[in-house]
């Protein structure tokens, strides 16, 4: 069961463990007994989550809002942007690092292509 604050307009906030299908009902304050709405007054307790899954958080409240524009974009990562590209520009690169690598392909005895580092989950034609 999670734990809800609530706020009593004499006693100041307390918190309560309560069942979710009763979470948006009035408590009693424990001091008074006067009826208190629930209120949010801390943050949830995102520490306790694994890293990853607090990465995804916030990827997703950042994507929440509108997207970048192609200004904002280019604002942020100039040219030769070491987050998303090696660094070199096209003139540093040498003929043999502006070809793409070979992909590797495997066949079969019945002749079917299969790409084992593309999708290894997909199957092949």
């Amino acid at each position: 069961m999670p734990v809800y604050e609530y706020l009593c307009d004499d006693c100041g906030p307390f918190k309560d463990l309560r069942p979710m299908a009763e979470c948006d009902d009035p408590q009693s304050c424990p001091h008074c007994e006067t009826m208190a709405p629930r209120v949010i007054l801390t943050a949830p307790n995102f520490f306790c989550m694994p890293a990853e899954k607090r990465k995804a958080h916030a990827v997703n409240e950042r994507s929440t809002h509108a997207p970048q524009t192609l200004a904002q974009y280019k604002a942020s990562h100039g040219p030769g942007c070491g987050c998303c590209s090696s660094g070199k520009t096209v003139k540093d690169k040498s003929a043999a690092d502006r070809t793409k690598p070979a992909r590797l392909v495997t066949k079969t005895r019945s002749g079917a292509k299969g790409f084992p580092t593309a999708r290894p989950w997909m199957i092949s034609h």
